[in-house]
């Protein structure tokens, strides 16, 4: 499988963010023909107020077939569709009637949706710098652990600040996944000492692939400067940077290698040395 990590801008204009996303995931297409696309955490709409979140939020489809697809949510399942790839959402604004939840949705190359995921860990800290960020004023808490198959792959699904919570993949790795998708706005205090510390550990403990989409640059949150880290990255199971994008808008892409999973989890048997998780 050839997996690509798209690095976005957005603000908080959706119809922009849309097109700004169509046109990294045509360039990565283009260039390295991967299989598999992974967008940012809240690529639709990032910053802006209470308001203009709701507004960009999106009502999906139920299971019974009711609620028509939004822009976004089609977006997404018509890329999947046009290019015959596993289309991994990032994550949107979902509108459950009296919550938002941070959701992600993921598309196979038939259109069919593989997996919904609401974010479980909700980002409610304060920064180095003093500024405050409350996610829970905001959005509701998912509960479920969330994988789905893709390409041969048991792919786990969590959202940016789940990545301190290693309880989180440590269950995803139990029910099988060998990579990890981690879509993200990560702030650029935390993320230049964090990030790619954070995301190397969670590869090394569970031995899979981590697939880390990220948001980068500034953007405005209530009429407030906010700023985020990016360096979108792919790790591999023994921890090693693999493809990363640098500052700015763009992609990066690297070939997840099943065989050098299978000898990293045998040469080292972590699970089943595990004691106390």
């Amino acid at each position: 499988m050839r997996a690509s990590v798209i690095q976005m801008n957005p603000g908080h204009d959706k119809a922009k963010n849309i097109a700004a996303a169509e046109r990294l995931a045509e360039a990565a297409i283009a260039a390295d023909r991967p299989d598999f696309i992974a967008l940012p955490e809240m690529w639709t709409c990032l910053g802006g107020d209470a308001a203009a979140k709701r507004a960009a939020a999106e009502r999906l489809p139920g299971t019974g077939g009711s609620n028509e697809p939004g822009p976004a949510y089609a977006f997404l399942r018509d890329l999947a569709v046009r290019h015959r790839i596993v289309v991994h959402g990032g994550s949107m604004a979902e509108d459950a009637g009296e919550k938002l939840y941070n959701t992600t949705v993921v598309f196979g190359p038939d259109g069919a949706e593989l997996a919904r995921y609401r974010k479980i860990h909700l980002f409610d800290i304060v920064a180095p710098d003093g500024t405050g960020y409350r996610e829970s004023a905001t959005f509701g808490r998912g509960e479920e652990v969330v994988t789905y198959r893709a390409n041969g792959s048991t792919v786990g699904c969590t959202i940016c600040y789940d990545v301190r919570f290693p309880e989180l993949y440590l269950k995803l790795r139990r029910k099988g996944a060998t990579v990890i998708v981690v879509p993200a706005a990560f702030t650029l205090q935390t993320g230049k000492d964090h990030w790619e510390t954070l995301l190397r550990a969670r590869a090394i403990e569970t031995q899979c692939w981590i697939l880390a989409a990220a948001t980068w640059g500034r953007h405005e949150e209530k009429g407030q400067p906010r700023f985020t880290y990016g360096h979108s990255l792919v790790i591999d199971p023994w921890g090693h940077v693999v493809a990363k994008v640098s500052d700015g808008e763009g992609f990066a892409t690297a070939r997840i290698d099943h065989a050098l999973t299978e000898r990293v989890r045998r040469d080292m048997p972590v699970l089943d040395h595990r004691v106390l998780a």
